[in-house]
Order: structure tokens, then C-alpha cells, then sequence
């Protein structure tokens, strides 16, 4: 098995760079690595080689290597709520998600080859996939009292919320993972949407366009 770089003749210097650059250049260089040899193979060690910077140095812009991948979860999060509050009031509950989802297609439109590994990288490792739990829960927590205000009907409307854009959250993953295995030939938005289809035609989801 072919092993990550342990050094490299001549790293750059990312200690002339802005705290911001050097992150972002430390983490590109790190999703790099994790793609060519996997997550699990590859040592902070690994990186700070390739970065041209100490393991100490590494852990003052990173905690784990696991945030490398994920990265600041918050603004995303918030940009998928912001949009959804936006939504117009008489949209289903189901049709807001799926345009607040759209916001993801648009960050992988922007950043495409990073967004493409990433997606590639965190299914590849066990503590990866935990880490998306994690990430769904700190999203749902963020859109779930917007969708709780949408719903008109269910019993227990902040379950039948919850319940909603956890499916919302799953579709977008399973869109992510067909477009990795595109290598993202395939439109993201519009895995996205046949998801969301899918979902749509089976079932009757409330919300005030139902009601």
C-alpha cells in the first residue's frame, strides 16, 4: 500500500500567509492526501510535511483531522437556514427544504473540486460518517423550528418536523454520494430533486400548501 509523503523538498512558506490562507491552503493540501491514500492512512504528520509546517502548527488552525473535512460547519448550517426562512409562507414544508438543500448544490457549483472530495472523503471512514451524524444534528436543530411553523395538522408537530428534514438531510446525502460516484458529472441540484421526487411521490407531506 503506497503510504502519504513523510517530507517535501520544498514546502511552502505558509508562515507569510494570512491565518485564513494558511488554513485554507493546509486543509487543501490535507484533503489531497486523504483522497490519494484515505483518511485513516494518513497522519498529522503526513500533512505538516506536505504543508511545509510542524504538527503543532497544524493543530493551531485544527483540532482533529476530522475538521479539516468538515470544516466550520456554522455558516453552512446557517445559510441552509437563512434560506429557508425565506421561503414564502404559503410553500409546503417539503418544497422549502428542498430549496434551502439547494444551497449545498451552489457551494459545490462554487468550490467544485474541494466539494467533491470532501464528499468522496467523508464516506470513506467510520469516524467520518460519525461526524456527519453530528453535522446533521447541529443542522436539524437549526431548521427544524422553521419547518415546525410551516406544519399544519400533525399531533406532535415538532416530531413530524424533526421527522422532515432529517429526510430532507438523508436525500441531500444520498444526491452527494451519486454525484461523487459521478466523479460530479452529474448536476448535484438535480440529484438533489429526483431525491426529493422520490420522497414526494410516496408520500403526502403537510404543510400549509396541503392544507
Amino acid at each position: 500500500m503506497v503510504k502519504p509523503p513523510e517530507s517535501q523538498i520544498q514546502p511552502p512558506r505558509l508562515r507569510d500567509w494570512t491565518r485564513a490562507a494558511v488554513r485554507t491552503e493546509i486543509a487543501d493540501r490535507a484533503l489531497q492526501l486523504f483522497d490519494d491514500y484515505g483518511f485513516d492512512a494518513t497522519t498529522v504528520a503526513n500533512i505538516a510535511a506536505v504543508a511545509g509546517i510542524s504538527a503543532r502548527t497544524f493543530f493551531r488552525y485544527f483540532a482533529t483531522k476530522e475538521d479539516v473535512v468538515f470544516g466550520d460547519l456554522v455558516p453552512i448550517g446557517e445559510s441552509i437556514r437563512s434560506t429557508l426562512a425565506g421561503r414564502p409562507a404559503d410553500e409546503s414544508a417539503w418544497a422549502a427544504l428542498r430549496a434551502a438543500v439547494h444551497v449545498i448544490a451552489d457551494i459545490a457549483d462554487a468550490e467544485h473540486e474541494t466539494a467533491l472530495r470532501v464528499t468522496r472523503v467523508a464516506s470513506s471512514s467510520a469516524s467520518l460518517r460519525a461526524r456527519s451524524h453530528e453535522k446533521h444534528a447541529a443542522w436539524a436543530s437549526l431548521l427544524t423550528p422553521l419547518i415546525q411553523a410551516r406544519l399544519v395538522g400533525p399531533d406532535d408537530p415538532r416530531l413530524a418536523a424533526e421527522a422532515l428534514v432529517y429526510s430532507a438531510l438523508a436525500c441531500l446525502d444520498i444526491a452527494l454520494d451519486e454525484w461523487a460516484r459521478s466523479d460530479g458529472k452529474r448536476n448535484l441540484r438535480q440529484l438533489i430533486d429526483i431525491a426529493f421526487d422520490a420522497v414526494e411521490q410516496q408520500v403526502v407531506i403537510p404543510g400549509r400548501a396541503d392544507a
